[in-house]
């Protein structure tokens, strides 16, 4: 749309709709391909073969580049750059657009930036690419403003400085008359927008979620081409009430309204025309919580909101904080036929919910802080005025939370005409509830109770529960185990009880996760070994559990969790567990060592912490060829890490080391060359370990003390640092007074030194600090952060050549 593209349809069809019909067509030819990796299901990529003819095909006029710097080579015909980050040299190079004012589009892709002064970039840039239609800072986390010359790109389109640190907007964006499209997506420094905005009368896209404005600008009514609009904040002055909604009548998708306490008598909310919106789908209502006390008159408060009713064809609603006793005829009724989620939170003054039995698409039901709350009557489950008819028929997901005085459920007679199709029920934080839940639900699959102290409840009617979590429930027992159960998550006495011994009679054949929470009770599992179908295993606060002998292999079992617990575990046999991905051990106060004679295959994390009574690891290593990640916290007795690391372990990645105050040194034979990350606190005497100087591929080293007694860094006797660092934090050296070039400068690809808790730190001897390096933070080293800021004479030419100085408050010194 920015670049022109996309023209109306001759059938009245917006320029986005027509935009997504040409993205379908594409989609439909696999031109572009719907993302399966991790949570990117809502992003498209190309495939490689058509991401290369679409490479051949763009020619000279498109340009990407991982890192745009001095090198790059720009040609004149280039209009539409991408990259992923600024190498070093760009910031005293940006004569690298000479041969591209010509660019339409300047744009990051997971902006990776290194620190620099971003006025003078964003000053630069701006300065040299007059044609931008499209311009993007997204996610760079240093940028904190836009210059005021942002008004000279007059034929700009699409901003978006979404995820930046930015805390203010220039009065001159609001001369960007051509501006379709503002992304302030999770700006949370920003709390208010130039007052001018009305006059971007061509706006159609103000993204301002998980950005918390205080306000919103004056006369947003102007702003009649808008489509979308996160939320409005209804203020009390006259250019800012809620009648300037009224005017906005393109809106789709989304829309949140906020501080509708602002909004006086029905008149003036009927002014907004919320149901004249027809193509909204998403509304959230919200009244501030700071102002759930503030008014007098239900009545009111009911007639206002019954005429900000929306549309027929919404599809989500999010009632929060409505200060009424009862909701409008609206909410609930079955002529919302489209509606699937639906939200009501922290409603503190009413004390009935509507009859959303009656909604016949709805999928999703969240009721969260009704704390006035003592009954849910019939009347809740009614549909269309009868009970034959069956109540919430589509409903999937139903959600209880914080209900302090939430007592009785009234379920009707005949249950099996309610909740025919339900697979979640979560109640949690209802102390005072008593009684059974529904009796039928056929088709529930994942139970959560948690905190409901009064309430009882059988598995015999739920045949298809496959997750159950009962935490601080104490009436709830299992004197059975339903035969497909996979996820148990348990806390406390009595449930814990019922569980050991229903899995005594009939051991669970389904059950691949288990945690069990705060049991004082002495148990242990049944025949001395774990249920054999069980892939994780979490134990917590069970001092008095058995762990079993391990008589038997636990071939499933992938990650291992004990905190606090098992009191009677001295040795833990890893060969046991052959095929263990994570293991987690904290505050096992008797474990001694462990044992393995076995390869680990598939181990990649390992942490131990606070296990004071650890003296030693496998007497043969510690056998994991993948491991990438090995963790230890306040071992107090340890002296030692396992031996040949540096062959048993040839991918580990990252060590961390923390308060081991009795651990000598690193293996004699060094750590393996995939060594990339090194942590160490609190361990003085492996600090000064010359195993260190063998790590050449270490790149990131990071040192706590307290380090008693050191006044200079590197001191004389340290070890000597491995020149491949880029990044090195020293922090709490509470003696330090000094920071020595001559020890660090042959760190030649050092990028990042952060110096921390120093508070006696001021000088800097030698030449200078390394010339590669791009960022020096200074947070709580008051003295050498004042002399770098007064640039005195005895550290400024030492440290002037690095772009970024950084002190604790965030601020650059320059």
């Amino acid at each position: 749309m920015a670049e022109d593209l996309l023209q109306p349809s001759k059938n009245g069809k917006t320029i986005e709709a027509v935009g997504y019909r040409y993205f379908n067509e594409l989609a439909s030819r696999s031109f572009f391909q719907r993302s399966n990796s991790g949570n990117l299901n809502q992003h498209f990529v190309m495939h490689d073969m058509v991401h290369d003819l679409a490479t051949l095909l763009a020619a000279e006029f498109y340009f990407r580049t991982d890192k745009l710097g001095k090198e790059t080579k720009i040609g004149t015909n280039t209009r539409h750059l991408s990259f992923s980050k600024f190498s070093d040299p760009v910031l005293e190079n940006f004569d690298i657009f000479g041969q591209a004012k010509h660019l339409r589009t300047f744009l990051a892709i997971n902006f990776i930036p290194p620190p620099f002064n971003n006025e003078k970039a964003s000053r630069i840039i701006l300065s040299n690419l007059k044609c931008l239609r499209v311009l993007s800072f997204c996610s760079n986390p240093y940028l904190v403003e836009l210059p005021d010359s942002v008004d000279e790109l007059i034929s700009l389109r699409y901003l978006d400085l979404s995820s930046t640190a930015i805390k203010t907007l220039p009065d001159s964006l609001c001369n960007l008359y051509n501006l379709q499209t503002l992304k302030l997506y999770n700006c949370q420094q920003l709390t208010m927008l130039p007052n001018d905005m009305q006059n971007l009368l061509n706006l159609r896209h103000l993204d301002i979620r998980e950005t918390w404005l205080g306000e919103m600008p004056r006369e947003m009514s102007k702003l009649n081409q808008l489509q979308h609009l996160s939320y409005f904040v209804v203020g009390k002055h006259e250019k800012k009430m809620i009648k300037e909604l009224g005017m906005l009548s393109n809106l789709h998708g989304l829309l949140s309204i906020r501080k509708l306490e602002n909004v006086t008598d029905s008149l003036e909310a009927s002014e907004a025309n919320i149901m004249e919106k027809q193509c909204l789908q998403e509304l959230s209502f919200v009244w501030s919580q700071d102002a759930k006390d503030v008014f007098t008159n239900s009545q009111n408060e009911l007639d206002i909101f019954a005429k900000l009713q929306p549309a027929k064809n919404w599809k989500r609603l999010g009632i929060d904080g409505y200060r009424g006793t009862r909701f409008p005829e609206w909410v609930g009724s079955p002529s919302y036929h489209n509606i699937t989620w639906l939200s009501l939170s922290f409603c503190p003054n009413c004390c009935i919910l509507p009859p959303l039995g009656q909604l016949r698409s709805l999928k999703n039901l969240k009721i969260y802080g009704m704390s006035m709350l003592e009954t849910i009557q019939f009347e809740f489950f009614e549909n269309g005025g009868s009970f034959s008819e069956t109540s919430f028929p589509s409903l999937e997901c139903l959600e209880f939370d914080k209900m302090p005085c939430w007592e009785v459920w009234h379920h009707p007679h005949d249950s099996y005409n309610s909740f025919p199709v339900l697979k979640s029920l979560v109640i949690r934080d209802c102390p005072r509830l008593r009684g059974n839940l529904p009796t039928h639900l056929p088709a529930l699959e994942a139970i959560q109770i948690e905190k409901c102290k009064q309430l009882t409840f059988s598995l015999t009617n739920v045949p298809a529960i496959r997750k159950l979590v009962i935490l601080e429930s104490n009436k709830v027992s299992l004197h059975e185990i339903p035969l497909l159960l996979e996820q148990l998550k348990i806390q406390g006495r009595e449930v814990t009880e019922s569980f050991f011994e229903a899995i005594a009679i009939t051991p669970p054949i389904s059950l691949q996760s288990l945690e069990i929470h705060d049991c004082p009770s002495r148990i242990s599992f049944p025949g001395d070994y774990l249920p054999a179908s069980l892939r994780i295993l979490t134990i917590t606060g069970c001092r008095n559990l058995d762990f079993p002998k391990q008589n038997h292999l636990h071939e499933l079992l992938q990650q291992l969790s004990i905190v606090k617990s098992c009191d009677s575990l001295i040795t833990l046999p890893l060969d046991a567990l052959p095929n263990l991905r994570s293991l987690y051990i904290s505050q096992c106060t008797n474990l001694e060592c462990l044992s393995l004679s076995k390869i680990l295959k598939n181990l990649h994390d390992f942490t131990i912490q606070s296990c004071p009574k650890l003296v030693s690891f496998p007497v043969e290593g510690l056998i994991a060829p993948n491991l990438t990640s090995f963790n230890i916290y306040k071992c107090v007795s340890l002296k030692s890490l396992p031996c040949h690391v540096n062959t048993l372990l040839p991918k580990l990645d990252t060590v961390t080391i923390y308060d081991c105050p009795e651990m000598e040194t690193f293996p004699e034979r060094g750590m393996p060359r995939s060594l990339r990350s090194l942590y160490i606190t609190n361990c003085e005497i492996l600090q000064r370990s010359p195993s260190l100087t063998l790590m050449d591929m270490l790149t990131c080293l990071s040192i706590t003390g307290p380090c008693n007694g050191v006044g200079s860094f590197p001191r004389e006797g340290f070890a000597l640092l491995p020149p491949s660092l880029t990044s090195l934090d020293l922090t709490r050296f509470s003696s330090l007074h000094t920071l020595e070039c001559t020890g660090i400068l042959h760190l030649v690809s050092l990028r990042i030194l952060t110096i921390r808790e120093c508070p006696k730190l001021k000088n800097i001897a030698g030449e200078r600090l390394p010339a590669s390096l791009i960022l020096f933070r200074i947070f709580g080293c008051p003295r050498l952060k004042e002399r770098c800021r007064m640039k005195h004479p005895q550290i400024w030419p030492k440290v002037s050549h690095i772009r970024g100085i950084m002190g604790d408050d965030g601020t650059w010194i320059s």
